[in-house]
């Protein structure tokens, strides 16, 4: 799923118009057609302070949102400053040794 995608299903979720995400955002109704719809420019595309009110707006979860527009949530950023090492290694793992590794973090084990 894409962030626009995400959006347009919690709008709905929340029975919200464009129109009214619209103006509690201060933003154009285009604006947030083109969010959903992926048709933003490079310089258009929502800034962090954007998803922060969006989330806000929508009771959703402000990292899923971040992530899903390819932004870094601040905490997980300030992880990554900590241990960078660690995150390359974990970005070099293959699709099954992660699911392990998940599976192994939800049973603490």
């Amino acid at each position: 799923m894409n962030f626009g995608q995400r959006v347009r299903e919690l709008r709905l979720a929340r029975g919200l118009t464009q129109r009214s995400i619209a103006e509690h955002l201060q933003v154009s109704i285009s604006y947030v057609s083109k969010v959903e719809n992926e048709k933003l420019h490079f310089g258009d595309y929502p800034s962090e302070k954007f998803i922060h009110k969006l989330a806000v707006e929508l009771k959703a979860d402000e990292d899923e949102l971040l992530l899903l527009a390819d932004k870094v949530p601040v905490s997980i950023r300030k992880r990554i400053r900590q241990r960078p090492e660690l995150f390359r290694k974990l970005a070099k793992l293959d699709k099954r040794t992660l699911d392990q590794l998940e599976a192994s973090l939800s049973t603490g084990g």
